[in-house]
């Protein structure tokens, strides 16, 4: 599922005002795969930070992780990024992606 411009567009300003839910540390991606997925299916929406002990950039570890769990890189700035994925769940507030 490839995201517009103007979708990116709509996550970017809604993930502007969130806090990270998951972090990258010195142990990468190895075990931390399971609880980002779990966080994901939660809120479609998540902000994660890679943190100064890892060996991955925040651009690396985005496009590793979208990967991983069949989501979309929405943006990286700094030690930041953002993903999306629609939820399979029902008992999830659905994001309305805007159409082109």
């Amino acid at each position: 599922m490839a995201l517009t411009k103007k979708q990116i567009k709509q996550l970017r300003a809604m993930a502007n005002s969130l806090k990270p839910l998951f972090y990258v540390g010195k142990n990468d991606l190895t075990e931390s795969a399971n609880q980002a997925d779990e966080t994901i299916e939660k809120h479609e929406l998540i902000k994660c930070a890679v943190q100064d002990g890892s060996g991955l950039t925040a651009k690396e570890a985005a496009a590793e992780l979208a990967e991983q769990l069949n989501a979309e890189v929405v943006q990286s700035i700094g030690n930041r990024f953002v993903l999306f994925r629609r939820s399979r769940r029902d008992d999830v507030g659905h994001i309305r992606l805007v159409r082109e």
